[in-house]
């Protein structure tokens, strides 16, 4: 493991991030909110930075091994977070606490979607961009975006896309160069995005709400330019759209590869990971209209409307929202919270566990039923008709128990803060989901918890982006032994 190296190739990323505060920028200077020092100076302070840890180390040359990838995977998110928090911390009567700010901006990153603003409305235009922005990057991973750059620079990519590429099954790629892979994936993301942005216009949004929108739908984020989130546009045209792009974004971009390639959508149907989603949304769409119809005021369209909004924003782990589902009766809030744990297929911007997770848990679990009853017998678990490597299914298990741990850790360290139970269950929840959304006192925002509850929340976020193992492996001794 090279110091120098890694040095270097944080801050040729570092210099790289410095340029999204361009744009912030523009905005500023367009609508003359007065914003655009804030990011100026940001920007200089980014770019320094990385130049200081960039120039020094210009001429160490290594080839990446996968060690030296879950390194800076997990130190550029970290890095990132915090310089992504200075615009938030400058601009003056709209600035945040230094708390709040790497609350914010991480939750941007990872797509969390939990915000501690209120008056949402009222900031500056540049600052309602830069949050948006924020999270259309951390979507698909700005890694994976300095994959196809950093080969032209002497640095290896693949050990960078296996720990950013969220799922177990990372060793696959779309075509045979890791710069190609990571191109075609980011040409799938910019025009899922252009084409949301048109569809959002069309249905009566402006520029700069369906641009902010679709930044956000298309990385499953959950941020708004409104307090009101969609529901602020009460239509349900507008809830569509965004409901059918959640869904898109949320089966794997492999798929949507596939699809782009080959001219075909039959393959949507025929994979078992995307069939399982589709299965799970209708069912828990079925049960909530059901259950709002039987014990609400909504009529029976209103209550369908609805349902199929909040089912798809909530289990894809996006957070948007057309109504308050934590007031909903029974054990709805309950019921739509558990399902964000599920989430998106593996290799697409939802957070959760993974869809093939959960299945590939499901079948073990099956399978040790039936060896119950046949102990002799031998059982492979497979995924529609490839079995799956035990050495795979293992490392779902290890997955599993890691989820579990950390969770009940987090858990206990925010109620250890004053936190109470149910909102300490449910922030945890959802941020170690990158949900957002959660409920007890922080149902409308985050704002009002305790500064140690946001950090170990901020953890959470970092966890759930980067699939907990490259984090952990950091601390582990085996990890820093020659």
């Amino acid at each position: 493991m090279s110091l120098r190296m890694i040095l270097r190739i944080l801050g040729l990323l570092l210099m790289m991030f410095s340029l999204t505060m361009v744009p912030p920028i523009l905005i500023s200077l367009l609508f003359a909110d007065g914003m655009w020092q804030a990011f100026v100076v940001a920007l200089a302070i980014t770019v320094a930075t990385g130049a200081l840890m960039y120039l020094p180390n210009r001429h160490a040359r290594k080839e990446l091994r996968t060690r030296d990838g879950f390194l800076i995977a997990a130190l550029f998110w970290s890095v990132l977070g915090l310089f992504g928090s200075l615009p938030l911390m400058l601009t003056g009567a709209s600035a945040l606490s230094p708390t709040d700010a790497v609350f914010e901006s991480f939750s941007g990153l990872t797509t969390t979607g939990a915000t501690v603003i209120t008056g949402i409305d009222l900031l500056p235009e540049a600052i309602l961009y830069y949050r948006q922005q924020l999270q259309w990057l951390g979507g698909m991973g700005i890694v994976v975006l300095a994959v196809a750059i950093l080969p032209t620079l002497g640095v290896g990519g693949m050990a960078l896309y296996r720990t950013e590429i969220p799922g177990p099954l990372k060793d696959s790629k779309l075509t045979p160069r890791i710069t190609e892979t990571a191109k075609a994936l980011w040409y799938i993301y910019a025009t899922l995005t252009v084409t949301c942005t048109l569809a959002y216009m069309a249905a009566g949004m402006n520029w700069f709400d369906a641009l902010g929108h679709s930044f956000s739908t298309v990385a499953i984020g959950g941020f708004s330019t409104h307090d009101a989130s969609i529901g602020y546009f009460d239509s349900a045209v507008i809830e569509l759209i965004c409901a059918a792009f959640l869904l898109i974004s949320a089966f794997s971009f492999s798929l949507h590869f596939v699809a782009w390639r080959e001219r075909r959508l039959t393959h949507y149907f025929q994979d078992p990971e995307a069939r399982f989603l589709m299965l799970f949304l209708a069912g828990l769409i079925v049960i909530t209209s059901v259950s709002l119809w039987l014990t609400s005021d909504y009529e029976t369209v209103e209550g369908l409307r609805h349902a199929v909004f909040e089912v798809v924003s909530v289990a894809t782990t996006a957070g948007f929202s057309v109504a308050d589902f934590s007031t909903w009766p029974g054990a709805l809030p309950f019921l739509l919270f558990v399902a964000a744990f599920v989430g998106g297929c593996s290799g697409s911007t939802g957070g959760g566990m993974k869809v093939i997770r959960i299945i590939l848990i499901l079948k073990q679990g099956m399978r040790e039923v039936m060896r119950l009853i046949h102990p002799s017998a031998v059982i492979t678990v497979k995924i529609g008709k490839v079995s799956v490597p035990d050495g795979i299914a293992q490392a779902v298990w290890g997955f599993f128990s890691a989820y579990v741990m950390l969770f009940f850790l987090m858990l206990v360290g925010v109620m250890a803060t004053g936190v109470d139970q149910v909102t300490a269950w449910s922030t945890v929840g959802a941020t170690l989901n990158n949900l957002g959304p959660a409920l007890g006192d922080a149902s409308a925002h985050y704002g009002d918890l305790p500064n140690m509850a946001k950090w170990i929340l901020v953890v959470a976020m970092l966890l759930g982006r980067l699939e907990i193992f490259t984090v952990v492996v950091l601390f582990t001794p085996a990890f820093w032994r020659k």
